[in-house]
């Protein structure tokens, strides 16, 4: 139960149970979590229905922790991981936990542009990829000398610039007493994932997350509780290069959860995954939410089984829970906040903080507190200000970048840039944001990062790009654009110029339209929010 500190200070309560403080690192907590579920099945692919014991995983993840090795890969060194949700994604990631390397992750969706500047933050030596991103991968390392291997999951054959996974594994040899020796590590410094974040000014930051971090979340989240985790089928289909989905893989892995995977969403398939594995739980984002509330195909299946949805990435309505929960009956659908500068969420909701519109109760290790943004005075219950967060799971800092960590974390307290409060019941709710982040389908687009390829084009003078609300994507990019004088411009021009640069979260479903000019204030600065006022009043006009 939370409570208030001195100085308007909400503090979630200590973490009683330190189980991970008796594990030498990250990848010895999960792998010793393995061996004690042994025959347990922990994960099965959606798509083939192939079932992974817990052994077979441990055994699978101590072979790629030994290909890694024979790869010159060593503690601290970075392993880039770009792949749809696979059995082989998790066992790279595991196994380079083993040695204690960092694992980048990288979104499978990246242009060659986004690839070239997520690597170059944090400078992976090898890089895994699949099928749909290995070819890209090689374009782009082809420039970055540091990447000195490309290992693909889809190869069949090894050449001299692609080697393949399966015959990296197959050739490896291991030691006959399969015996593994764990590294000790320095917990709150050495770094365990290097994770993509969008900023408000350009491409996204690198975060990195501390092997303290992820331990302390583990320590939060594996308290027992009603339903019991590790009995239960839960479905995932959050993209594991995503923070969501990567520390939610590595929570089930250590709570014994037997996941049920899907590499993308695909309607049938994700209903037909449900009913087939009888599924009690599900990770979703709001998108998921709306295509459960409203798709009419979701009565063609048997979604009994649902006992709870976890949803998070973004706000999910009320109106939306209560349209799922009268539709399939499910009983407890529960939101969360969080950042991937805080490793997780730090506001959850329970049966005890589920009011309509809050995003729930503080996590237990988490202090809180609400600034006037203007002042940075500490505001109390029912005051609106900016959300600050303190406790072992915010990041150490963003990677190569000090002068964002340091405006990020100040004495401590992460600054999330979003405008919210809590109740005199400690329940929080976030109600704006000063950052000016597009949230599409649970992904963060920065709207300076398509302002900037927008400018590339010459036939354009200025532009601005701000999210249109949209019931399903929560938010859609959306361009306004001033030509240059006598040029002949379309919307779908500026659409195509867009999708040929960005990735697909990026592109310009909102819309495009033509100004005059872009509002700014006296330094320059885009007034986004009179954009946003003209465009509610048009759609206004229109109804």
């Amino acid at each position: 139960m939370a409570t208030l500190l001195p100085g308007n200070i909400v503090y979630g309560g200590p973490i009683t149970n330190r189980e991970t403080n008796n594990y030498k690192s990250l990848g010895h907590f999960i792998m010793e979590k393995y061996k004690e579920f042994d025959d347990q099945i922990v994960m099965i692919d959606g798509v083939s229905g192939k079932e992974y014991t817990a052994k077979y995983m441990h055994d699978s993840a101590v072979r790629v922790a030994y290909v890694l090795k024979s790869l010159g890969i060593t503690a601290n060194d970075v392993v880039g991981l770009s792949s749809e949700n696979c059995f082989e994604f998790a066992i790279t990631l595991f196994g380079a936990f083993a040695i204690n390397a960092t694992v980048a992750p990288f979104n499978i969706t990246y242009s060659e542009r986004e690839l070239h500047h997520g690597i170059n933050l944090s400078k992976p030596k090898v890089i895994f990829g699949s099928k749909i991103t290995t070819k890209r991968i090689a374009n782009v390392a082809k420039n970055n000398a540091f990447v000195k291997k490309i290992v693909s999951f889809d190869s069949e054959k090894s050449t001299s610039d692609i080697l393949s996974f399966n015959e990296l594994m197959e050739s490896i040899s291991i030691p006959s007493n399969n015996t593994f020796e764990y590294e000790p590590v320095n917990k709150n410094e050495d770094v365990t994932l290097i994770v993509c974040s969008s900023g408000t000014t350009g491409l996204p930051k690198g975060v990195q997350i501390t092997q303290a971090n992820v331990l302390s979340t583990l320590d939060s989240q594996l308290t027992p509780t009603a339903i019991p985790i590790g009995e239960v089928k839960m479905l995932t289909v959050i993209p594991w290069f995503h923070s969501f989905g990567c520390l939610t893989l590595i929570f089930c892995a250590c709570a014994g959860t037997c996941l049920v995977y899907l590499p993308k969403f695909e309607d049938h398939l994700f209903l037909s995954a449900i009913e087939k594995y009888q599924v009690m739980m599900a990770f979703i984002v709001p998108p998921l939410a709306v295509f459960l509330a409203k798709n009419p195909i979701v009565d063609k299946y048997d979604l009994s089984s649902l006992l709870v949805l976890l949803c998070g990435a973004a706000p999910l309505s009320k109106e939306t829970e209560d349209q799922i929960k009268e539709r399939i009956g499910v009983p407890i659908i529960r939101q969360g906040y969080g950042l991937s500068e805080t490793t997780l969420s730090v506001l959850v909701q329970n049966d005890n903080a589920c009011k309509p519109g809050s995003v729930g109760a503080l996590k237990i290790g988490v202090y809180a507190k609400i600034i006037d943004p203007d002042t940075g005075k500490t505001l109390g219950p029912n005051q609106r200000g900016e959300l600050c967060f303190k406790g072992d799971c915010i990041m150490k800092g963003y990677i190569g970048d000090v002068k964002s960590t340091q405006s990020s974390i100040i004495d401590g307290w992460l600054h999330t840039g979003d405008i919210g409060y809590y109740d005199e019941d400690f329940e929080f709710f976030i109600v704006d944001r000063i950052k000016e982040l597009i949230k599409y389908k649970g992904f963060q687009v920065p709207p300076a990062e398509i302002e900037a390829i927008l400018l590339t084009n010459p036939k354009v003078k200025d532009a601005a790009v701000i999210g249109k609300p949209d019931e399903e994507a929560g938010e859609l990019p959306m361009a306004f654009i001033v030509s240059q004088p006598n040029a002949q411009l379309s919307e779908q021009e500026i659409i195509d110029f867009v999708a040929q640069r960005a990735s697909p979260a990026k592109r310009l479903r909102g819309g495009v339209t033509f100004i005059d000019e872009i509002p700014k204030n006296p330094s320059g600065k885009i007034l986004r929010r009179l954009l946003r006022d003209s465009l509610k009043n048009k759609l206004k006009s229109k109804i």
